[in-house]
Protein backbone atom coordinates (compact mmCIF):
# COMPACT_ATOMS: atom_id res chain seq x y z
CA UNK A 1 0.00 0.00 0.00
CA UNK A 2 2.55 2.26 0.89
CA UNK A 3 4.42 1.86 -2.80
CA UNK A 4 0.98 2.94 -4.32
CA UNK A 5 0.40 5.89 -2.44
CA UNK A 6 4.06 6.88 -2.89
CA UNK A 7 3.30 6.13 -6.88
CA UNK A 8 -0.41 7.77 -6.79
CA UNK A 9 1.60 10.77 -4.83
CA UNK A 10 4.29 11.84 -7.28
CA UNK A 11 1.69 11.40 -10.11
CA UNK A 12 -0.91 13.07 -8.55
CA UNK A 13 1.72 16.41 -7.28
CA UNK A 14 3.01 16.06 -10.97
CA UNK A 15 -0.52 16.57 -12.53
CA UNK A 16 -1.60 19.32 -9.60
CA UNK A 17 0.79 21.65 -10.41
CA UNK A 18 -0.04 22.25 -14.34
CA UNK A 19 -2.93 24.64 -14.63
CA UNK A 20 -6.54 23.49 -15.31
CA UNK A 21 -5.37 19.75 -14.91
CA UNK A 22 -5.72 19.71 -11.18
CA UNK A 23 -9.07 18.07 -11.27
CA UNK A 24 -7.75 15.13 -13.18
CA UNK A 25 -5.25 14.34 -10.00
CA UNK A 26 -8.14 14.76 -7.48
CA UNK A 27 -9.41 10.91 -8.05
CA UNK A 28 -5.99 9.42 -7.97
CA UNK A 29 -4.70 11.95 -5.19
CA UNK A 30 -7.82 11.03 -2.91
CA UNK A 31 -6.99 7.30 -3.28
CA UNK A 32 -2.87 7.97 -2.75
CA UNK A 33 -3.72 9.70 0.91
CA UNK A 34 -6.07 7.07 1.92
CA UNK A 35 -3.57 4.11 0.86
CA UNK A 36 -0.93 6.35 2.53
CA UNK A 37 -2.94 6.31 6.15
CA UNK A 38 -3.89 2.79 6.07
CA UNK A 39 -0.14 1.90 4.87
CA UNK A 40 0.58 4.20 7.66
CA UNK A 41 -2.14 2.06 10.15
CA UNK A 42 -0.86 -1.19 9.65
CA UNK A 43 2.61 -0.85 9.40
CA UNK A 44 2.15 0.95 13.40
CA UNK A 45 0.17 -1.92 14.16
CA UNK A 46 3.26 -4.38 13.22
CA UNK A 47 5.74 -2.14 14.19
CA UNK A 48 7.21 -1.88 10.88
CA UNK A 49 8.76 0.53 8.96
CA UNK A 50 6.45 3.38 7.59
CA UNK A 51 8.73 5.36 5.41
CA UNK A 52 6.73 4.96 2.71
CA UNK A 53 3.32 5.67 3.45
CA UNK A 54 4.95 8.76 5.23
CA UNK A 55 5.93 10.02 1.87
CA UNK A 56 3.01 8.58 -0.04
CA UNK A 57 0.64 11.05 2.46
CA UNK A 58 2.28 13.65 2.19
CA UNK A 59 2.86 14.17 -1.66
CA UNK A 60 -1.15 12.99 -1.88
CA UNK A 61 -1.89 15.65 0.59
CA UNK A 62 0.74 18.08 -1.53
CA UNK A 63 -1.04 17.46 -4.67
CA UNK A 64 -4.65 17.89 -2.81
CA UNK A 65 -3.27 21.27 -1.61
CA UNK A 66 -2.12 22.11 -5.28
CA UNK A 67 -5.43 21.30 -6.50
CA UNK A 68 -7.58 23.35 -4.22
CA UNK A 69 -5.50 26.74 -4.82
CA UNK A 70 -5.94 26.18 -8.58
CA UNK A 71 -9.53 25.68 -8.69
CA UNK A 72 -9.77 28.70 -6.06
CA UNK A 73 -7.83 30.68 -8.26
CA UNK A 74 -9.52 30.00 -11.73
CA UNK A 75 -13.11 29.91 -9.91
CA UNK A 76 -12.00 33.97 -8.39
CA UNK A 77 -10.54 34.75 -11.52
CA UNK A 78 -14.09 33.69 -13.57
CA UNK A 79 -16.33 35.05 -11.23
CA UNK A 80 -13.72 38.60 -11.78
CA UNK A 81 -14.67 38.19 -15.90
CA UNK A 82 -18.28 37.27 -15.47
CA UNK A 83 -18.84 40.58 -12.79
CA UNK A 84 -16.64 42.84 -15.05
CA UNK A 85 -19.26 45.89 -16.16
CA UNK A 86 -17.00 46.59 -19.09
CA UNK A 87 -17.06 43.01 -20.35
CA UNK A 88 -21.03 43.14 -20.23
CA UNK A 89 -21.32 46.71 -22.12
CA UNK A 90 -19.37 44.91 -24.96
CA UNK A 91 -21.81 41.71 -25.17
CA UNK A 92 -24.68 44.26 -25.19
CA UNK A 93 -23.08 46.34 -28.32
CA UNK A 94 -21.98 42.98 -29.97
CA UNK A 95 -26.14 41.65 -29.43
CA UNK A 96 -27.16 44.74 -30.57
CA UNK A 97 -24.89 45.07 -34.14
CA UNK A 98 -25.98 41.83 -34.84
CA UNK A 99 -29.61 42.43 -34.13
CA UNK A 100 -29.15 45.74 -36.85
CA UNK A 101 -27.21 43.10 -39.03
CA UNK A 102 -30.05 40.49 -38.60
CA UNK A 103 -27.50 37.99 -37.58
CA UNK A 104 -29.49 37.16 -34.61
CA UNK A 105 -33.21 37.19 -35.51
CA UNK A 106 -35.43 38.80 -33.01
CA UNK A 107 -38.71 37.59 -33.63
CA UNK A 108 -39.94 33.95 -34.30
CA UNK A 109 -42.21 32.47 -36.59
CA UNK A 110 -45.20 34.05 -35.25
CA UNK A 111 -43.79 37.31 -35.18
CA UNK A 112 -44.02 38.15 -31.53
CA UNK A 113 -40.58 40.00 -30.52
CA UNK A 114 -38.72 38.78 -27.75
CA UNK A 115 -37.51 40.23 -24.85
CA UNK A 116 -33.84 40.31 -24.58
CA UNK A 117 -34.12 42.50 -21.41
Amino acid sequence: MGVAALILGILSLIVAVIPFCGIVALLPCLIGLGLGIGDIIVKHKHGQSKGMGIAGTVLNALALVFILIWTLLVAAQAAAVANDPSLQEAIQIEIQKAQEEEIIETKDPDNRKFDWD
